[in-house]
C-alpha cells in the first residue's frame, strides 16, 4: 500500500479488512479489488464445506456472494463500513470441489442504500449461483476496524 493515496488505498485497506475477518480462517479465500464497483473473490471449495450429497452446502454460495457484492458497493464508500438489509440467491448448479470465483458489480444508489450482485464460476467457467443484496450505510467508521489501515 505504500504510496499510493485515494481509492486505490481505500482499496488495499478494505482488502486488508477483508484477510483480518476472522470469519475467513474458516473460509480461505482472497479479495481483489480492482476499481470501483467491482470486486472478485477467489477461493477453494473444500470438501469441508460439503452437505451431506457431497457438494458446497449453501453457507459457502452465501458467503462469498455476499461478501463479493458487498466490497464491490463498499468500494465506492471510504468513510463507514456497510450492512447488508438484504440477499437474494439463485443455486443454479451444485459447486464441487476446486477453485471457485466470485465476482461482485455494483448496481445502484451511492448515499444510503447501494445495490449488488455477484455471480459465483466454477473452474470449468460456469456459473453455479448469482445474488443480488442492498447494503446500508453504518454508523461504524472502517478507521476504527481492525485490518482496515490506509498506509
Amino acid at each position: 500500500m505504500s504510496g499510493e493515496t485515494g481509492a486505490e488505498a481505500h482499496y488495499r485497506a478494505l482488502e486488508s479488512l477483508y484477510a483480518a475477518a476472522p470469519i475467513n480462517r474458516l473460509f480461505q479465500s482472497r479479495l481483489e479489488i480492482g476499481g470501483e464497483g467491482v470486486s472478485r473473490i477467489h477461493f477453494t471449495v473444500d470438501p469441508v464445506h460439503f452437505h451431506a450429497a457431497g457438494a458446497a452446502h449453501g453457507t459457502t454460495y452465501f458467503k462469498m456472494l455476499d461478501d463479493a457484492a458487498f466490497y464491490a458497493a463498499n468500494s465506492l464508500v471510504n468513510d463507514f463500513f456497510l450492512l447488508t438489509t438484504a440477499f437474494n440467491l439463485l443455486l443454479t448448479r451444485p459447486m464441487k470441489e476446486g477453485p471457485v470465483t466470485a465476482e461482485g458489480r455494483w448496481v445502484n444508489g451511492r448515499r444510503r442504500v447501494l445495490v449488488a450482485d455477484a455471480r459465483l464460476i466454477d473452474a470449468e467457467g460456469e456459473e453455479v449461483a448469482r445474488g443480488t443484496g442492498t447494503f446500508m450505510r453504518s454508523r461504524i467508521p472502517l478507521a476504527t476496524l481492525p485490518g482496515y489501515a490506509r498506509l
